[in-house]
């Protein structure tokens, strides 16, 4: 933190006509200095600056002071501003904390991590194994200093070489477990690197510090892309890739590109598009589209054209309009992804691409249209359902206005007949696998339990049922097994529940297709089941483990009613309760279960 003081000094001394006619052409009037505003990008002199340390826009209300200004058009956060402004002015910005320690308690680990990618990077330029690195990059057409501008590197397949490595430098494997770099698997208790043979692209915060990584496989392998473990510094979900480097161009573009992946956000910053953002490999979250909010409304979406792209499409746009954002979508040629359509087209085709954009709800309307889903009765019903969840989700009222409007056209509805339908409750809680021919399926929430829906965390507390999905995602041919041994009303929790419905109808469906009848919340905690690897080894052991204790629920509830009936019961009823009881112990016993005396919970 930076004291009061220091705070006050910086103000005091900075010139903030100086710092802002950095950024805007500004002309004395009087006693103020006038210019056009940065913020809404106004032709006129609206925008005003006084001598006094105020600045504020007469049209689009943007007022503060220079630190305001630092943080709104350069996209700092406030202790940023503050140094960035005391650096204008001369002032030095010492930082203190609470326990008059000038140390952050992350500190140790941005340090490892931080060391961690120039070993990375080392091992891709220096050592022999990062030949097949170096080769995969020259593949993708870049250069040893697009690498570096990113900070690209290479996590060498032997377990020694980063672990000693860091050690003597000082990072003990505690704090190499602490940062995500190593792991210890249940049936090897020596740490092991989490990332083996796979290119490196360091993750940072918006302040620039290295928080995590996301490694790709080099040949085969699963999963592609493995990301950080979470942690005290890294949680993908309030995490954007490209961030750090994107936020002032941001701020002066007033617009966002979000890519679907690492490479596509590359390819655009290298091509002169700054202003490009990239989810770490899962949906977008509701945490990073009000990340996006702070810096901007104007939100433009690049992903792949092909049916799992659309797909994460619509799903970003849902999230994006429900947090009060513009949303565009930028429509590439069949079979070009962002990266190879920049790679060949260059900033001036992705220009042209963007002004052809279209809004996320006419996108949606035009690819429902060209599917004919609106030339008769009964696709029209189904049409209008899968634009329901857009209308919904969007909170700026005018956009949602223009959107019933449009529909009411397309559709041939009356607005009162959509309004009625909008405002009815959603129909369908339970999960339904969506029809094969059509990228724009509304997500059916099965997770979504109304009021105390369970929080991730309270997800992971059950943890045989997260144990034997997870073991199927990644064996599937314990699928089978699986389904015979196992009735699906044993799952409490309704996502990993349907995610077993879904692998017992169809063994062999693809990770889309489990998602496709997920909500977002859902899809993270399947990314993350993915994502984990631990234990895989013995995977029928778990996987048998698991079925025994969901098998074993029912008894273990009825042993936790019977113990609070005895204390009620007569004489003839005790006996019965008291024998019933006993069949039930040597059931849980004959399963391998543990046997107390009382069951006071039905909880395992």
């Amino acid at each position: 933190m930076i004291r009061d003081d220091v705070i006050e000094r910086v103000r005091a001394e900075a010139d903030i006509i100086a710092i802002v006619g950095e950024y805007v052409k500004l002309k004395r009037v009087g006693n103020s200095f006038r210019g056009p505003c940065p913020f809404h990008h106004g032709k006129n002199d609206n925008f005003s600056v006084t001598t006094r340390g105020g600045y504020k826009c007469f049209v689009c209300g943007e007022a503060g002071d220079v630190f305001t200004f630092a943080q709104k058009h350069l996209g700092l956060e406030f202790a940023e501003a503050v140094k960035w402004v005391g650096a204008k002015a001369g002032v030095e910005v010492p930082e203190t904390s609470a326990r008059n320690d000038d140390r952050d308690a992350r500190e140790p680990l941005w340090e490892v991590n931080g060391t961690a990618a120039e070993l990375y990077r080392t091992q891709l330029w220096e050592s022999p194994a990062g030949a097949v690195a170096r080769n995969y990059l020259a593949s993708r057409g870049l250069s040893r200093e697009d690498a570096d501008r990113f900070g690209m590197g290479y996590a060498p397949r032997d377990a020694t070489t980063m672990r000693t490595g860091l050690e003597a430098l000082g990072f003990d494997a505690a704090r190499q477990l602490a940062a995500g770099l190593l792991i210890v698997r249940e049936d090897r208790p020596e740490p092991r690197p989490r990332f083996r043979d796979r290119l490196m692209f360091p993750i940072s915060d918006v302040t620039g510090h290295v928080v995590g990584f996301g490694g790709r496989v080099l040949g085969d392998g699963e999963p592609k892309y493995l990301n950080s473990a979470e942690s005290e510094i890294f949680s993908k979900r309030n995490l954007l890739y490209g961030l750090n480097w994107a936020k002032q161009s941001i701020r002066k573009a007033d617009r966002l590109i979000v890519v679907e992946g690492y490479f596509d956000a590359i390819r655009l910053m290298l091509a002169g598009v700054s202003e490009v953002v990239a989810p770490l490999g899962t949906a977008l979250t509701e945490q990073q589209a009000a990340i996006i909010r702070k810096y901007t409304k104007n939100v433009f979406l690049l992903y792949d054209s092909d049916q799992a792209g659309l797909k994460a499409t619509f799903r970003a746009g849902d999230m994006l309009l429900a947090n009060g954002m513009s949303v565009r979508v930028i429509t590439l040629p069949d079979g070009e992804d962002p990266d190879t359509f920049v790679a060949k087209a260059g900033v001036e085709g992705f220009e042209r691409a963007a002004a052809a954009s279209v809004d996320v709800y006419d996108r949606k309307i035009q690819l429902l249209d060209r599917g004919g889903w609106f030339v008769d009765l009964r696709r029209k019903r189904e049409a209008l359902d899968k634009l329901m969840p857009t209308l919904r989700a969007t909170a700026d009222p005018l956009s949602r206005d223009l959107y019933i409007a449009r529909t009411t056209e397309v559709a041939g509805i009356t607005r009162e007949m959509l309004l009625r339908e909008l405002t009815a409750p959603v129909r369908g809680q339970r999960a339904v696998t969506p029809p094969a021919d059509s990228s724009l399926d509304e997500r059916v929430p099965v997770a979504r339990l109304a009021a105390g829906q369970r929080s991730g965390n309270d997800r992971r507390g059950l943890r045989e049922e997260r144990e034997l999905v997870r073991v199927l995602l990644h064996r599937r041919q314990y699928v089978t097994k699986a389904v015979s041994d196992l009735d699906t009303a044993r799952f409490a929790d309704p996502l990993y529940g349907a995610i077993f419905i879904q692998l017992s109808e169809n063994p062999e469906a693809t990770i889309d297709e489990l998602a496709a009848v997920l909500d977002d919340d859902g899809v993270a905690v399947l990314q993350e089941l993915i994502d984990e690897h631990d234990g895989l080894d013995h995977a029928e052991e778990t996987l048998g483990a698991s079925i025994k204790k969901l098998e074993a629920r029912p008894y273990k509830a009825r042993l936790a009613e019977i113990d609070r009936l005895l204390p009620l019961a007569g004489v003839e009823d005790k006996d019965n309760l008291t024998a019933e009881k006993r069949q039930l112990r040597d059931k849980l016993v004959a399963l391998g279960q543990p046997v107390w005396k009382s069951f006071n919970s039905s909880r395992l």
